[in-house]
């Protein structure tokens, strides 16, 4: 029992990394798991769905507090990424948040979110959808 709950304490935490802009592999441990046969594919999605979520919205945080840092050569995302974030955000608006997912540009693209001072609830909820339909199917076809 212990062992399980560990498992999905690792889960939480590589949806977690992998949402922030730390390279991380959420969907092949979630493969792994649903594979395995000895999990609950709702608890998967719920555990994998959430984690990433809270990383996006750490992801915020950083945009919201740290954007005045972000010529700076530390800061974690590359000024060419926030370009192409801010490029979804003119052409599809708040809308472009249900794409948080997507490798390389959700990233960015929920860093810019914060940035641009996006409200957090609209955030979290597009943010939300987008990464728990993106689970939802990743388990359908597993």
């Amino acid at each position: 029992m212990m062992g399980d709950a560990w498992a999905l304490a690792g889960l939480f935490a590589t949806a977690f990394l992998a949402a922030t802009v730390l390279p991380a592999q959420s969907e092949l441990l979630l493969a792994g798991m649903q594979a395995s046969g000895a999990w609950n594919a709702w608890a998967l999605l719920a555990v994998a769905s959430a984690g990433n979520i809270l990383g996006s919205c750490a992801n915020w945080l950083l945009g919201r507090g740290a954007a005045r840092f972000q010529d700076r050569r530390w800061f974690p995302v590359k000024p060419a990424m926030l370009e192409r974030a801010a490029g979804w955000y003119r052409r599809w608006g708040v809308w472009s948040l249900l794409l948080a997912w997507v490798p390389f540009v959700g990233d960015p693209l929920t860093v810019a979110a914060g940035m641009l001072r996006v409200g957090f609830t609209r955030f979290l909820v597009l943010v939300g959808i987008g990464k728990i339909a993106r689970y939802a199917a990743l388990l359908s076809v597993i």
